[in-house]
């Protein structure tokens, strides 16, 4: 198997985070997943190597920088450079915003978008030096709009959107991708939604000026000419974000 160099996936969880790890581990990259804590990864990374694929299980809080900084030193030190980034955690809890607690609004917040900037900030140093990589914010229908039992789901969500469109802009005229993905599956098919993500990340490749800025894309237009839709009806580009997840 050739080595594509390290995906990391933050937020590497039963659904969309361990869909997304095992198909880049089947196209030939030394998978890194994280967890909290690094046993809840250990199913995961023994799939992905009785499959013939390459992991490492990783514990950390994303909240921390202390943490964060540690790891992503520990990775690049220790395993290699990373080539791809994934942000997929998730902090999917419904409450009225009548009965939402301070401290409940303020996790989610840490969770879904703090731990997104701090992860992708200690990245982004290593990619944007290198001059390539590809990073990449999964999300939910909260991205793109408010609901009655998710205002702080949804607040938290529409700011790592904006995270995501802010590091693009920051990156133009360098190698490296980085976007909001938005998918139109559904939850119930992760696997499906991960098989669209190597198409995009190969799209590092191209150069400069080929890449496009990011711009918001309503649903049912056509594709951007970096992104290949899976074999279910998924659209995969700039301006948006999907592929929840609730475990971290």
């Amino acid at each position: 198997m050739d080595d594509r160099g390290v995906a990391l996936i933050v937020g590497a969880g039963d659904a969309t985070g361990g869909a997304i790890a095992r198909r880049f581990a089947r196209e030939g990259f030394t998978v890194c997943v994280v967890r909290r804590k690094a046993d809840s990864c250990k199913p995961l990374v023994a799939q992905i190597e009785a499959d013939g694929g390459r992991a490492r299980a990783f514990g950390s809080d994303a909240r921390r920088e202390e943490q964060v900084v540690a790891l992503i030193e520990e990775i690049e030190r220790d395993i290699g450079p990373i080539e791809v980034f994934v942000f997929n955690i998730g902090a999917n809890v419904a409450a009225s915003i009548l009965e939402e607690t301070a401290r409940k609004y303020f996790k989610i917040w840490e969770m879904a978008c703090f731990a997104g900037f701090l992860t992708a900030r200690e990245v982004a140093k290593r990619m944007v030096a290198r001059e390539r990589g590809t990073m990449l914010f999964t999300g939910a229908t909260a991205s793109l709009r408010g609901s009655a039992r998710f205002a702080a789901f949804a607040g938290a969500k529409h700011a790592l959107r904006a995270l995501a469109q802010s590091l693009s802009r920051a990156s133009w005229g360098r190698r490296t991708f980085m976007s909001p993905i938005q998918s139109s599956m559904g939850r119930s098919t992760p696997p499906s939604f991960a098989r669209t993500f190597p198409s995009v990340m190969r799209s590092r490749t191209r150069t400069a000026s080929s890449i496009r800025r990011i711009s918001p894309t309503p649903t049912g237009t056509s594709t951007p000419s970096h992104a290949t839709p899976g074999p279910s009806n998924s659209t995969c580009g700039p301006g948006w974000n999907a592929g929840e997840s609730s475990t971290y």
